[in-house]
């Protein structure tokens, strides 16, 4: 059908016949704007390692759920389920691969058993920042790798949510010095938990609501999960008086939405794109939420919770440094993939620590040196 285009009228009065015709062909415009048949609605369920509304992760994925859904006008209406409801925490990933779930929130070092590269898209020990890591997936050609990585088990996965920087742990007695980890049996996944595993410690991986139980039990003699905000909300602070810093094993907290990849072929292009643009959005909330609540909770720490907060000894991080460039290498060596996923994130690192430390690390040094007490 010719399209017609209408003109304003420049001269004397509207020619009836003309007016007529015209309002003709609009009506008939109108008409045939409108779909034929109701849009298709889709309904995902959504499952996740986090214990119901956890503050940072757990909340994370509730607003993803939530952001789909109203962004979508409700075509596509994600419910959301906490770890145990539907699978358990650690079976997020072969719930989404089978379609027993079209959607999932979780972190990728929780599967390294299955593809030992997939540590490196949530964080990899004296790796990347959350900054340098969003510029490796989204710029650097790390999303390409995550997605390869993934399609031999249907999962398409997204950046959705960050953590932060992590704090080191929690342990019931002082570490003073390296020989003090001998023998600890520390809740630690990822390569994090590798690294300790080289320096004497007792590696244990546990989801987030088995933690405080395993600490006030016995069963571990300490733990790291997140940061402060976190940390306090699951109570870790009544089991475990010592925390300490840095976090070298995790610089990093990305989380993961995965999607069923059929599930998300099935969809009309207009949703897809609502599904991505919902993660990415929370990738950047997050974060944003998690530096803010865990600057928040670390002022009064210790004077409200009774914390001790100690340093690593740089023995310790000389240590720990020495064994994660031996469990990287390792790593990489491992298959093809994995070797360009290692080649990859190590040129992300070395461009990103090239920038900080005439950019970033300068200006925070200067802060603290000269402007804050």
């Amino acid at each position: 059908m010719t399209k017609r285009t209408f003109q304003p009228e420049t001269r004397g009065n509207i020619n009836r016949r003309r007016l007529l015709a015209g309002g003709g062909a609009l009506a008939g415009g109108l008409a045939l704007a409108a779909p034929a048949v109701a849009q298709e609605r889709f309904e995902w369920n959504l499952v996740t390692s986090w214990p119901k509304d956890a503050p940072g992760p757990g909340t994370t994925a509730r607003r993803i759920a939530e952001r789909i859904t109203l962004m979508s006008g409700g075509r596509l209406t994600v419910k959301l389920f906490a770890a145990g409801e539907v699978v358990p925490a650690f079976e997020v990933f072969d719930a989404v691969s089978r379609g027993t779930a079209q959607m999932g929130h979780t972190a990728s070092f929780f599967w390294s058993g299955k593809f030992k590269a997939a540590t490196f898209f949530t964080a990899v020990p004296f790796g990347l920042t959350p900054d340098g890591h969003q510029a490796w997936i989204y710029h650097g050609g790390g999303q390409a790798l995550w997605d390869e990585l993934y399609a031999s088990a249907g999962v398409k996965p997204f950046l959705a949510g960050n953590s932060g920087m992590q704090m080191g742990g929690w342990c019931k007695r002082e570490i003073r010095q390296l020989e003090d980890l001998k023998g600890l049996k520390y809740r630690i996944p990822g390569l994090g938990g590798e690294v300790m595993r080289r320096l004497g410690v007792t590696a244990v991986s546990l989801p987030p609501g088995e933690i405080l139980p395993a600490l006030q039990s016995g069963a571990i003699d300490g733990a790291e999960f997140l940061g402060p905000w976190s940390d306090i909300a699951l109570g870790l602070n009544k089991a475990a008086p010592y925390y300490y810093w840095p976090g070298f094993h995790e610089p990093n907290g990305s989380a993961e939405s995965l999607v069923n990849a059929t599930a998300y072929a099935a969809l009309p292009d207009d949703l897809k794109e609502i599904t991505a643009a919902a993660c990415e959005a929370e990738n950047a909330r997050g974060l944003a939420e998690a530096d803010w609540q865990n600057a928040q909770s670390l002022i009064d720490i210790e004077a409200k919770h009774g914390v001790k907060l100690r340093r690593f000894g740089d023995d310790i991080l000389a240590a720990a440094g020495k064994a994660a460039e031996e469990v990287l290498a390792e790593l990489g060596a491992g298959d093809a993939l994995a070797g360009r996923i290692h080649a990859s994130y190590l040129a992300a690192r070395a461009a990103s620590l090239g920038w900080a430390k005439v950019a970033r690390h300068a200006v925070l040094d200067a802060e603290l040196r000269f402007v804050r007490s």
